[in-house]
């Protein structure tokens, strides 16, 4: 386990920009795991910067979002789709062939949750997956409880996540949505992983993360497990360490 403290957010999203790009450069076929939201964006906003400046080689990386939100418009500006495509994917070129992700709509979510596991199977899994923190220790869309032993399912949405996309996207009470996700096996069982958090908000989860027991209370506990993870945190959010 490595944790990397930064000693403010310029250099935070800087050093996780470079852990992507080196990845790139050092593994050309490279299978990459993106996260969306706050903590993220700036990092992919920072790789677009670089690549303006400096293209490097990405015609034969594949990009992959880690979840989706379901039961709305795909170019809702919301969804996992429409964020990455536009912090990252358009401007560095990459392909649809190139670039997986789960359908935002459909009528059998089982079936795309084993057609988006085996796409990532068939390209030998996962090199490095990026992840985010949530405030109670989700990874991805598994929220506390999720066993570890999940794979990829579609889970029960925040319930104030859920009310807020459903206000924006003028979805009817009676479609339910839900949050797709790889499951916290199919993390685990990614080659690399880098999980990023930063503000004084996410102290006292990171520590209870990194410092706690393993438990399913805390999804992300299960990273101290892993043998190939890195911590890329603030000062802020290391505050408790």
């Amino acid at each position: 386990m490595k944790i990397t403290i930064t000693n403010n957010e310029t250099e935070f999203d800087c050093i996780a920009a470079w852990r992507i790009i080196s990845e790139i450069l050092s593994n050309p076929g490279a299978v990459i795991g993106l996260s969306t939201g706050k903590t993220t964006k700036n990092i992919h906003l920072n790789i677009s910067c670089i690549y303006k400046q400096f293209p490097f080689d990405v015609s034969q990386v594949t990009f992959f979002g880690v979840d989706e939100v379901t039961n709305v418009p795909r170019d809702y500006p919301g969804a996992c789709y429409t964020m990455l495509k536009t912090e990252l994917i358009d401007i560095l070129g990459i392909n649809d062939e190139h670039f997986i992700m789960p359908h935002t709509l459909s009528d059998n979510f089982e079936r795309e949750c084993r057609i988006f596991q085996e796409a990532l199977k068939e390209r030998r899994g996962i090199d490095l997956q990026m992840l985010g923190l949530g405030l109670n220790g989700h990874l991805g869309f598994n929220q506390p409880g999720t066993p570890f032993e999940s794979e990829t399912w579609v889970s029960e949405m925040d319930e104030a996540l859920e009310s807020r996309i459903r206000k924006e996207t003028n979805t009817l009470p009676g479609k339910k949505l839900g949050g797709f996700t790889l499951g916290i096996k199919n993390l685990m069982h990614a080659r690399k992983i880098i999980l990023v958090a930063k503000g004084k908000d996410k102290a006292e989860i990171v520590e209870k993360m990194l410092q706690g027991p393993v438990t399913t209370d805390i999804p992300a506990s299960i990273l101290q497990l892993h043998p190939n993870c890195e911590f890329i945190l603030d000062v802020d959010s290391a505050s408790l360490l």
